[in-house]
């Protein structure tokens, strides 16, 4: 079982996440705009004023260093395997989730383009804004997906100490618990089977 003093800390934790993200949200409003569902609203003096920051194509190009040029094409030979790994992921949880019973991803919470809307961006920086979308909206949507599957087959810790862990990992049975993997293995794929919209956090006093 987790000790409460790790169950304390993963509340406050994600205490502290939820007030981050509600100073961010009041940020918006200082920096000139609202977000009211997925519709963007910027005031018109913001726009003007972002208009006049947005550099020229020309001014644009001259500016960048030679490597930039050199490199664009290595970083975006990337695409190729990020929409094959994206259509293979979608087609994987569509049939895998499905025969066990865990609630699918939803992909439009992970990728997610909108910067498109600042005007102070030419039409290059607009392009880049939008590779990197989707591309770390695809490493996220992955990374999901893959920490559901590992919570329903494998949800064991590490002896050694991993960099980064996806949130549920916090969770998972201690590395040598063979009483508890044979004992709460099965509740583990319960609370997945139940698990709320994607992107909500799994609540950690569970």
């Amino acid at each position: 079982m987790m000790s409460p003093r790790i169950a304390h800390l993963l509340a406050h934790i994600e205490m502290l996440e939820n007030e981050l993200a509600d100073e961010l949200e009041k940020g918006l409003i200082l920096r000139g705009f609202s977000l009211k569902g997925k519709i963007i609203a910027f005031e018109r003096d913001v726009i003007d004023r972002h208009r006049t920051l947005r550099l020229g194509l020309v001014r644009y190009m001259t500016k960048s260093h030679l490597l930039t040029y050199l490199t664009a094409p290595v970083i975006y030979s990337l695409l190729a395997p990020l929409v094959f790994v994206d259509i293979w992921i979608s087609l994987y949880q569509s049939i895998c989730f499905r025969a066990y019973g865990i609630p699918q991803v939803r992909r439009r919470e992970y990728i997610v383009f909108d910067r498109h809307h600042l005007a102070y961006l030419n039409w290059i920086e607009v392009l880049n804004c939008s590779y990197c979308d989707y591309a770390n909206g695809v490493i996220a949507y992955v990374r999901e997906i893959g920490s559901r599957t590992e919570q329903y087959w494998c949800p064991i810790k590490h002896a050694l100490r991993i960099r980064d862990p996806h949130e549920r990992y916090l969770k998972f049975l201690e590395y040598g618990d063979a009483v508890g993997y044979r004992a709460r293995h099965e509740s583990f794929r319960d609370k997945l089977r139940s698990v709320g919209p994607a992107g909500q956090k799994p609540s950690p006093t569970e």
